[in-house]
């Protein structure tokens, strides 16, 4: 009888858990401070449009941005001084569901970890599965480029400031925009991070990559490419043909 009360214990403890995991938890407008959705997996910043809570059938875009170095450590706060998260403290009407997730001290990204906080937003959240989006600097420029060409189809499109990739996988970007941005001056990342993917791209075929070179600039792109609104008329003008809005089907 002890054996099957245990048992039973058990089973009742491990639905709760499940079932606190995937609760969608209040819908809070503006940015704020989140836990882990799992021990292990990243705190992050996320962002409620203004609007979210009054039209209740509306889907949103979905932005993931990835901080640099710099930024790494235990303060999530850190993850709004560059980027889609400072744009969004100061604009509520940004148009983007925007989860800025925080890399812990000397770690670098861990796409797993990414792959189960956006499948996370993705069943809470009222996310439009054709318009998720990726972004990152430096680290998580590079980061970018390593997500993008692992699971070229989760993404509507991808913007990888002074980060660099692997341009022997480019071929797998061909089909997905892709807009890189790089100052000419940079000696942290050099610019042919940017250029040799860009090339690699459209040696394949690809004919959906842009690239910006700011003249006269270091590592610093990420200023005047987040603060463009070009860049987010042209996110919001990308969409995914057959959107898939978990990583299931990466390959």
């Amino acid at each position: 009888m002890r054996h099957w009360t245990a048992a039973l214990l058990g089973l009742a403890l491990a639905a709760s858990l499940a079932h606190a995991k995937t609760k969608a938890p209040p819908a809070v407008e503006g940015q704020t401070p989140q836990r882990p959705i799992e021990p292990g997996n990243y705190p992050y910043q996320l962002f409620v449009p203004k609007g979210y809570l009054a039209d209740t059938a509306k889907q949103y875009p979905l932005l993931i941005f990835l901080h640099g170095s710099g930024e790494r450590g235990d303060d999530v706060a850190k993850v709004k001084v560059h980027g889609p998260p400072k744009i969004a403290e100061r604009d509520p009407a940004f148009p983007f569901l925007t989860v800025s997730p925080l890399l812990g001290t000397d770690q670098d990204w861990d796409i797993d970890k990414l792959d189960e906080l956006v499948d996370h937003i993705a069943k809470t959240y009222r996310v439009d599965p054709a318009r998720v989006y990726l972004t990152g600097l430096s680290r998580g420029g590079h980061a970018s480029w390593r997500w993008a060409i692992a699971e070229p189809k989760r993404f509507a499109a991808v913007a990888a400031v002074a980060g660099r990739g692997n341009p022997g996988e480019a071929c797998r970007l061909m089909d997905l925009p892709v807009w890189a941005f790089h100052g000419d001056r940079d000696d942290v990342v050099i610019p042919e991070g940017s250029f040799a993917m860009a090339r690699a791209i459209r040696a394949c075929g690809g004919r959906k990559v842009r690239l910006t070179i700011y003249p006269d600039l270091g590592h610093n792109a990420w200023d005047p490419a987040y603060d463009d609104p070009a860049l987010y008329a042209w996110l919001l003008e990308q969409k995914l043909p057959s959107p898939t809005i978990t990583n299931k089907d990466k390959k």
